[in-house]
């Protein structure tokens, strides 16, 4: 004779299947928002945000940028408006440079 299983043995056994389930989904999640932050990075690296030329690094005050040659676009990465700040305390274009941190609060 078999004994099946009580009531009780199958909802702990379910209830982990479902906890597995889950934790099988949300690692599945994890890996599709990876492989499509890693695709639109390969689509839009080095692009211009505004045209979609490819953009050139050039060096400004000591620091390298990017620059789209066909729309004359500037674009910095995070901490290079600071370092372009520090070499570049005096003159015009270092105070319209700290005007344009201070609007979008820098």
């Amino acid at each position: 004779m078999i004994d099946r299983p009580s009531d009780k043995e199958q909802e702990y056994f379910m209830k982990q299947e479902l906890e597995r389930l889950a934790k099988l989904r949300e690692e599945h999640r994890r890996k599709l928002e990876q492989a499509e932050r890693q695709k639109r990075k390969e689509l839009f690296w080095m692009h211009c945000p505004k045209c979609g030329d490819d953009l050139e690094v050039t060096q400004l005050g000591g620091v390298e940028v990017d620059v789209c040659p066909d729309c004359g676009g500037l674009y910095l990465d995070a901490g290079e408006l600071d370092k372009i700040l520090e070499e570049k305390t005096r003159g015009p274009f270092a105070k319209a440079l700290r005007s344009l941190r201070s609007v979008f609060g820098g």
